[in-house]
């Protein structure tokens, strides 16, 4: 089961499908860019991608047009404080010009970092009635608004959108250094055309919104992304003052559109062209199912602490099937500072300041760091596993929620005699969630967890998919184990 997705659920219906992601973390200062032109049509145009969140209560830039040295604010679309989304800009002509205005504003939070977003920014300012000049949409449902403010009557090019000196930028606002943090798929900019949602998603047989292959025209200044290829590029590119590392049709800012109208990008590894899309979800760790400590980044793959124990579950939770995933220790650190991972049934802010398997919530794997044994705990009963941990381990966690039973390896090898395909030798039977359980992560050190739930934030050197061609882990996926993605639960869930 899945607890909160959307635009690719375990219901959705078979058809088109998206392959892959650019995951955008604000750590790395991550975005891509591209020069506007002039000739574009400033009145007229669609903006539609596809958004899964990993952060929450915090601007962000989703999308930016701006003269880098200098105050104007030409267009602006970002995640507010209060999760709400806002298009603001400042017009250069007609009502308001030279001041700051927010034109749009929704009523809606968006707060689920599990579910995939479709968002539509249509505009056509040629058009009489002035509340459909500009309008927003998210999984195609026209907004309702705190703030809404008209666009003058034909005056597009007022607000140089995507002109000459205004480059479209995604996931970075370097002149205020704002930055994003979410997956973004599917991206499409329509010049000259302002597109309806239902040109790019539809809502399937069980009411979900599902993306919808987009044929119609990008115009002559538009631009298609689908992040499908992993080069970041080579050379640079500078675009007003910044310096990208440059695009081409080989590159993850590949234009699909035939314009070749190729974005160039910053702050970006391989590892952030991910197979987490609107059509086959996978889990990540849950910058809600936290407590206070916990830091997030990498597009929630990866845990660090703040002055006590941090800790966090992971998106989705499960009654069925044979699930795997991977964590990576980077750095043991000192004595008294230990970090746990593994399942648990229970909200992590319910465990609070202490390890997984303290109690018969969870059940885990311990890494003690005053001497680096590995140790496998539940009900505060732990058990030696007589093998020392190392920098760069890599663990692997099979869940047989069929037989109730989860087995734990590193490295490669099931740890005491493991065989989760042959269902033998397991670190826990009795393994129940009344009805779920979820991933999950504590430490109480100065390291860093790292989770592999088929997009690693760390470079895999050999690429195993489980047996569906799902994911992308160090190690062997065992017979019968599946990836935590929905495709795989809408299977075996």
């Amino acid at each position: 089961m899945v607890f909160t997705t959307a635009g690719g659920g375990a219901t959705q219906e078979t058809g088109y499908e998206i392959d892959n992601s650019y995951r955008i973390d604000d750590g790395s200062a991550a975005g891509m860019a591209r020069f506007g032109n002039n000739s574009r049509n400033g009145n007229t145009f669609t903006i539609s991608f596809w958004i899964k969140r990993t952060k929450l209560g915090e601007f962000q830039t989703i999308v930016t047009s701006k003269v880098e040295d200098s105050g104007v604010n030409a267009f602006l679309m970002t995640f507010q404080s209060d999760d709400t989304i806002k298009v603001q800009g400042q017009p250069a002509s007609g009502t308001g010009a030279g001041a700051s205005r927010d034109y749009i504003q929704t009523n809606a939070l968006f707060r689920d970092p599990s579910a995939w977003y479709h968002i539509v920014y249509r505009q056509d300012t040629t058009l009489s009635t002035s509340t459909d000049r500009h309008r927003l949409y998210v999984n195609g449902v026209r907004q309702s608004t705190s703030t809404y403010a008209p666009l003058d009557q034909n005056v597009g090019d007022a607000y140089f959108y995507n002109g000459a000196s205004y480059p479209y930028a995604i996931g970075n606002d370097e002149r205020d250094n704002d930055y994003g943090n979410f997956y973004m798929a599917e991206h499409h900019y329509t010049d000259g055309v302002s597109n309806a949602p239902t040109e790019f998603g539809k809502t399937n047989e069980n009411g979900v919104w599902i993306p919808k292959q987009y044929t119609g025209s990008h115009g002559s200044y538009g631009h298609y992304l689908k992040f499908e290829n992993a080069s970041g590029g080579s050379g640079t590119t500078t675009i007003g003052g910044h310096n990208y590392t440059t695009g081409s049709s080989s590159t993850i800012g590949a234009d699909s559109s035939g314009n070749n109208n190729h974005f160039h990008v910053q702050g970006y590894s391989a590892e952030d062209n991910t197979t987490d899309t609107p059509t086959n979800n996978f889990c990540t760790m849950s910058p809600i199912d936290t407590n206070t400590q916990a830091s997030l980044s990498e597009g929630n793959t990866q845990l660090q602490r703040g002055s006590n124990y941090a800790g966090c579950n992971g998106t989705f939770g499960v009654a069925n099937g044979k699930w795997y995933w991977e964590i990576k220790t980077p750095t043991p650190t000192t004595s008294g500072e230990n970090s746990s991972f593994g399942v648990s049934k229970v909200p992590h802010a319910t465990i609070g300041n202490n390890y997984l398997g303290i109690n018969t919530n969870s059940w885990a794997i311990i890494i003690d760091n005053a001497d680096s044994d590995i140790y496998k705990i539940h009900n505060n009963s732990t058990s030696d596993y007589g093998v020392n941990a190392s920098s760069n381990d890599i663990f692997q966690i099979a869940l047989d929620m069929d037989n109730n039973k989860i087995y734990f390896g590193r490295n490669g090898t099931f740890l005491a005699s493991g065989n989760p395909a042959g269902n033998s030798n397991e670190a826990y039977s009795s393994v129940s969630g009344d009805p779920f359980l979820l991933p999950a992560f504590s430490m109480n050190g100065d390291n860093t967890l790292q989770a592999n739930f088929g997009n690693a934030p760390f470079s895999i050197s050999s690429g195993n998919a489980d047996a569906n061609g799902y994911g992308n882990f160090e190690h062997a996926v065992p017979s019968g184990y599946y990836s935590l993605c929905t495709k795989n639960l809408a299977e075996f869930g």
